[in-house]
């Protein structure tokens, strides 16, 4: 078993993670030395340029292109492998849109969604209570509502697709 998966290569995906490019993705094209590389990101707005890899974060695509290679050379390459597509369905690129679309939230809508996790909360705590108390009136009901729930869970996470590596 290796230990690392992931290697700085030429069509290495990279997540920008500082400098003015920041939150963007882009392509490994050319390694310079041990310590910066050359990128380019056609399709996400990120000209040619070299950055340091201390900036940079390695993702699990990459895209089958030469040392190098032209723009349109990897914007071709970027289309084929549909690696926006692909970015946008992986966890990691959820994660940050969640994270900016709630640093982006007013002091109204950050209220309300305060609000509906109390009315959400109070329900989970209400049918955790019944279910404890085997006793009550609606415990059977609160039962079966809560296996359909479950079911309807798995089965959302059965159809969604495997990751790929």
């Amino acid at each position: 078993m290796q230990p690392f998966q992931k290697f700085v290569q030429v069509g290495r995906v990279v997540y920008i993670a500082k400098g003015e490019d920041a939150g963007k993705i882009a392509a490994i094209v050319d390694i310079i030395d041990q310590n910066r590389a050359v990128l380019d990101g056609p399709c996400s707005g990120v000209l040619r340029q070299a950055r340091r890899f201390t900036e940079l974060h390695l993702t699990n695509f990459v895209i089958k292109i030469q040392r190098g290679t032209t723009c349109k050379a990897v914007r071709l390459a970027w289309d084929d492998a549909k690696v926006g597509d692909k970015w946008a369905a992986t966890s990691w690129a959820r994660r940050i849109e969640k994270r900016e679309k709630r640093a982006s939230l007013t002091d109204l809508e950050r209220f309300k969604v305060a609000k509906a996790k109390g009315a959400r909360n109070k329900l989970v705590r209400t049918a955790f209570f019944s279910i404890r108390k085997k006793g009550t009136k609606s415990y059977e009901s609160t039962k079966k509502r809560v296996v359909k729930l479950r079911a309807k869970a798995k089965a959302a996470k059965a159809s969604k697709p495997a990751p790929t590596a």
